[in-house]
């Protein structure tokens, strides 16, 4: 999966480009560490979180190996209320749609990367995680990142009342901190000599690009239908946004 780097680039790039109240984004800091919060109690990018959480319920994806999560029931499940409109607002809806905006990247990266799996000889299993994980890192740390997250009572409130579950206000600090260093790490780049064992710069750009776009399409639609007062299902977002019907996960992507 992307990395915190990749996900602050992401997120720099989406605000910057259209700004957040194109976006629907009401809290631009809560909207950058919601794009952190589904890692948070995975494990990884906070190792002294205070406990874990089965990835399968905080990216909402199957245990399979390179999962892609189900952006569409993460979105209907939290984002809409049972007439269809928005269920929060403010900080808490900020947060929450960077949550989702952190799915749908990884749903892009890694529904990419199958793709890239079966259309060439690759290595099976562990191995195969590895170096991909290891090309991902390899881009992370190419990109120039400068977002910090400030922890504010709004966000430790927010985050509390996180609707999938809640993080605790100790683990946003943990979270923070952990976010921070890994922009301040990136400002010195990859390793010298550093190179892609799978993939390459170009692809991982191409892959950015195109979860940029999908990402933009979406809340920006979402936050037209808002201000109309429509309905914000994922089904009418995605028809607003001219995006495709999202496909039900192949449990057997690996066979070719």
């Amino acid at each position: 999966m992307p990395s915190w780097n990749i996900h602050t680039a992401q997120t720099e790039r989406l605000l910057a480009t259209l700004g957040p109240e194109a976006l629907g984004v009401a809290d631009a800091n809560a909207f950058l560490f919601g794009n952190y919060l589904p890692d948070v109690y995975v494990g990884y990018m906070v190792p002294d979180a205070s406990m874990r959480i089965d990835y399968r319920i905080t990216h909402f994806a199957n245990g399979n190996l390179i999962p892609v999560p189900d952006i569409d029931r993460f979105w209907d499940d939290y984002v809409p209320d049972r007439s269809g409109r928005a269920r929060l607002q403010g900080c808490e809806a900020s947060l929450l749609l960077g949550s989702w905006a952190h799915l749908a990247c990884d749903r892009c990266y890694n529904a990419s990367f199958r793709q890239f799996y079966r259309t060439h000889e690759m290595p099976w299993g562990d191995e195969l995680r590895r170096r991909k994980q290891a090309d991902f890192a390899l881009f992370g740390l190419s990109l120039t990142i400068s977002s910090h997250v400030r922890e504010t009572p709004e966000l430790v409130a927010a985050a509390q009342g996180f609707g999938p579950y809640s993080v605790l206000a100790a683990d946003v600090t943990r979270s923070i901190a952990a976010a921070s260093a890994i922009v301040d790490r990136n400002a010195a780049g990859p390793e010298p000599g550093a190179r892609y064992l799978l993939l390459s710069a170009a692809w991982m750009e191409e892959v950015f690009a195109s979860c940029d776009a999908f990402v933009r399409a979406w809340l920006v639609a979402a936050a037209q239908l808002a201000r109309a007062g429509a309905s914000l299902r994922a089904a009418e977002v995605r028809a607003a946004a001219g995006l495709p019907v999202q496909e039900p996960d192949d449990l057997h992507w690996m066979d070719k």
